[in-house]
C-alpha cells in the first residue's frame, strides 16, 4: 500500500469505524473466548483493538508490529508473574494483526507457531472478517498455550488473572 492511501485510511478510520467493527455484543463473545482459553493454560492473554495510529506516526513509518510492541508494554503485558503474556492486537486501518508474546512464552512456542497463526487471522482481516478472525486467534492461542503451558490439576478458583479478559478498545 503506498504511503499516502495508508495515511488516508488512517485519516478517516476511526475509534466509530472500530467499535462498528467490534461492537459490545462482541466484545463480550471475544471477551468469554479469552476467559474459556485461560482456563485451559496459565497464559494470560488480551486483545486490544484500535482503529487507526496518529497521522504523524503513519507518516514516520510506525508499524503495526511497532505499535503492537507499545501497546504491550503500555498494558504491562510483561508484567505477569511467569513472563506468560500475550497480546493480541488489531490495527483496524491497516486490517492487521500482531501477536507479541513474553519471553516465558515466546521461549517455548518460537516465531513459527506464531507466523502460521497470524497469517490465517490476516487473511481473514483482508476479507474484512474482523469478528471472526479475532475469535478464531483467540481460540488457536488458547489451544498452543494449552499444548504448552497447560493448567492440569488447577480448579478455575485457584487460577489468578493477571490480567483483564474484556478486549480493550484503544
Amino acid at each position: 500500500m503506498s504511503r499516502w492511501k495508508r495515511i488516508w485510511r488512517h485519516l478517516i478510520t476511526d475509534q466509530r469505524t472500530a467499535a462498528r467493527l467490534f461492537p459490545a455484543t462482541t466484545l463480550k463473545r471475544l471477551e468469554q473466548a479469552t476467559r474459556h482459553g485461560e482456563q485451559l493454560h496459565l497464559g494470560q492473554v488480551r486483545l486490544a483493538v484500535e482503529g487507526s495510529l496518529p497521522v504523524g506516526g503513519v507518516r514516520r513509518g510506525m508499524t503495526p508490529r511497532d505499535r503492537a510492541l507499545e501497546v504491550f508494554g503500555l498494558l504491562r503485558m510483561w508484567d505477569t508473574h511467569a513472563n506468560n503474556g500475550v497480546l493480541v492486537y488489531v490495527l483496524v486501518a491497516d486490517r492487521a494483526f500482531e501477536i507479541v508474546a513474553d519471553r516465558g512464552i515466546h521461549a517455548r512456542v518460537g516465531d513459527d507457531a506464531w507466523r502460521a497463526i497470524g497469517e490465517k487471522i490476516e487473511a481473514r482481516f483482508r476479507k474484512g472478517e474482523f469478528t471472526e478472525g479475532a475469535q478464531q486467534a483467540l481460540v488457536e492461542i488458547g489451544a498452543l498455550l494449552a499444548l504448552h503451558f497447560p493448567r492440569s490439576g488447577m480448579d478455575a478458583s485457584e487460577r489468578q488473572n493477571e490480567q483483564p479478559d474484556a478486549p480493550v478498545m484503544l
